[in-house]
């Protein structure tokens, strides 16, 4: 392999079923592209270029914020570093600028893994593996997550998926998310400050209504299941074509972000869609927190199709 070859989100697996196809990397074992035909389904980053936003990658041991980097599990406080150092908060977990490793692929899909070994701030063996499977009900996501150690840990998953609008910005989509409260944050440090209900607000879109101009980075709960167990967001773009995704009922709450924060070229052209087990801060507030006892394991599935 020459210097070449290698690109910033490392290894590419690719996947394929029909006129579906996904590449999935090896630096944070994420999705990096999903497109049924020519249509994007998930707005993808360049091979070439270094994931912003966190496209695609598993959240692991926790999604979202947590506040100061702090924490506390049976009796024992911990401190780990500040991945948001400007909002003194840590984000999204440990494991998005790791390499993840194939332990099993065909044509139409590949399961990525990782050990997450004891660290300051996180004690504790963790053993990951994320399965990425194309078929004809569309990508599903299934990860697992099993407890290698001798004690107890503390545990969370969310993902980072962006809806793909198709072509240009959200702002012309129509947005349905069947979710009854919006989890409310503080403008400095996006950390909880209470719950809302979504009537009458610019957050209600419980009917399909067009996104315009609406600036959106909130967790969302309370969500409409089908007879299925799953709850869907669904973005329908200019083409008449909806990028539709689920969550299973370990999810019971989905983060929606239009990415105003991300560079000019990239803002508002894919809408963060993120899967979460626990609400924001929930390591530090004990809420939503999965405790995995030595030797369980714990497996949590989502998906998206298109639509139309």
């Amino acid at each position: 392999m020459t210097t070449t070859d290698v690109h910033p989100s490392g290894e590419q697996h690719e996947i394929t079923f029909g006129k579906q196809r996904a590449t999935i990397v090896e630096v944070g074992g994420g999705v990096r592209e999903y497109h049924d035909g020519d249509r994007p389904v998930l707005h993808p980053y360049d091979v070439t270029a270094i994931c912003d936003g966190a496209h695609g990658a598993p959240l692991i041991p926790w999604p979202n914020r947590m506040a100061d980097g702090k924490y506390r599990f049976d009796d024992i406080d911990y401190q780990v570093d500040l991945t948001e150092p400007e909002k003194h908060n840590a984000i999204h977990g440990f494991l998005r600028w790791r390499s993840w490793n194939v332990t099993d692929q065909g044509a139409d899909f590949v399961t990525m893994a990782i050990r997450l070994h004891p660290m300051s701030g996180y004690p504790f063996t963790l053993d990951v593996s994320t399965t990425y499977r194309l078929s004809n009900d569309g990508l599903t996501v299934s990860t697992t997550a099993t407890n290698l150690g001798s004690s107890a840990l503390p545990y969370a998953h969310g993902q980072h998926p962006y809806l793909s609008p198709g072509d240009g910005v959200v702002d012309g989509c129509s947005l349905e998310l069947q979710a009854e409260t919006r989890i409310d944050t503080d403008a400095e440090r996006q950390l909880p400050t209470g719950l809302e209900g979504v009537a009458g607000t610019p957050y209600d879109f419980r009917e399909a209504r067009k996104v315009n101009d609406v600036q959106i980075d909130y967790a969302f709960t309370d969500l409409t299941r089908d007879s299925d167990g799953r709850a869907w967001i669904r973005l329908t773009g200019t083409d008449g074509k909806t990028a539709a995704q689920w969550v299973d009922a370990h999810y019971p709450i989905i983060q929606v972000y239009t990415a105003d924060t991300l560079h000019p070229d990239r803002r508002r052209r894919g809408l963060g869609a993120e899967p979460m087990t626990c609400p924001p801060n929930a390591f530090q507030t004990g809420e939503g927190i999965i405790r995995l006892e030595p030797g369980q394991s714990i497996t949590t599935t989502w998906g998206v199709r298109l639509e139309g």
